[in-house]
């Protein structure tokens, strides 16, 4: 059965779990996690995702990230290739270090983000890298001991988690301490990790109670909800998989962009091309990148080769371009 594809959009939170290949260590030592960590910063700044949770375990990691403009696939291809480049080298090993498919799961946050940052957070006690919670918070490698303040990552949200608390910060630790303390004895939480529709309707006892009575739920094992949410987000991806589709068929490439820009803007196509930050050539980049990021599916990395700029400049380009289309009314076609 052929895997299904990534789904993905601006603002969406992802729960991500990354393994070892044959479970064998991503990380041998303090080293490898430190400068995992400030590649992982680096990235989620240049990227504009934000991280609410993180653990580092010898064999694996778990992030909880929400992505911008930048596409899931970009931030973690650099994440995991970086990473890779690093311990081998470092390591004097060769192959592949991580299972061939990372898995990222897409959440409704109104009913799963506080149970998955503590999932999360919990991770190194679980796997008996500390005794307790106290030394999880001296743990430098998981986002607990930042939301508690031992430790810092101007990267990681902690306060966003927190405002979920309370307004004010050593009310909010506190409350958060407790939550995370009543997690403990939860232990493997298969409902937060495991597939489709035992995650949404609440595990196997749920599920053998509806096939009895001939309930019938929307599930996904790539998303994390309620049936509406499946529906919601298997409904939003499949109208921007049509509408890819319909230009596509129409022969709309990203050829056709440039020339549509061109005409509207009043440019050449070399003008386009040429460097420069001329507010007009701004301008037609931006718009080109929006329009073929969001509706043709084009990858950062390719419209970044194609101008010669960075994944962080294009990133900002279909930000500036989206805000450009609304204003002005502009149709692809």
């Amino acid at each position: 059965m052929p895997r299904q594809s990534r789904i993905d959009a601006p603002g969406t939170l992802h729960h991500i779990i990354v393994r070892g290949i044959e479970r064998r260590n991503i990380f041998e030592d303090e080293k490898d996690q430190y400068d995992f960590l400030k590649r992982l910063g680096l990235i989620l700044t240049e990227t504009q995702a934000d991280c609410y949770a993180w653990a580092l375990i010898p064999n694996h990691f778990h992030l909880l990230l929400r992505t911008a403009e930048v596409p899931l696939s970009t931030v973690m291809r650099r994440l995991l290739t970086g990473h890779a480049i690093y311990f081998n080298r470092r390591h004097q090993r060769h192959g592949h270090l991580f299972q061939n498919r990372y898995k990222s799961i897409i959440c409704q946050e109104d009913t799963y983000f506080l149970e998955l940052v503590r999932y999360i957070h919990l991770n190194p006690l679980r796997a008996n890298l500390v005794d307790n919670l106290n030394q999880l918070e001296d743990y430098p490698f998981s986002g607990h001991g930042v939301i508690m303040g031992k430790h810092k990552q101007p990267w990681q949200k902690r306060n966003l988690v927190l405002l979920r608390f309370n307004e004010k910060i050593v009310p909010a630790q506190k409350a958060y301490k407790v939550f995370i303390q009543q997690g403990v004895d939860q232990g493997q939480r298969e409902d937060l990790i495991g597939g489709g529709l035992i995650r949404s309707v609440g595990g196997w006892t749920a599920v053998t109670a509806m096939k009895k009575a001939s309930i019938h739920e929307k599930s996904d094992a790539r998303i994390l909800g309620d049936s509406e949410f499946v529906e919601q987000v298997l409904s939003k991806n499949q109208e921007s998989l049509d509408r890819q589709y319909m230009l596509k068929s129409q022969k709309v490439d990203v050829n056709y962009i440039v020339d549509r820009v061109s005409k509207l803007l009043k440019l050449t196509v070399d003008e386009i091309h040429q460097p420069g930050r001329y507010k007009n050539i701004v301008k037609a980049r931006s718009i080109i990148c929006y329009w073929a990021v969001r509706e043709l599916g084009e990858s950062m990395t390719a419209m970044g080769k194609r101008f010669g700029i960075s994944t962080a400049a294009v990133s900002k380009s279909v930000r500036r371009g989206a805000d450009i289309v609304k204003t002005k009314g502009y149709q692809v076609i």
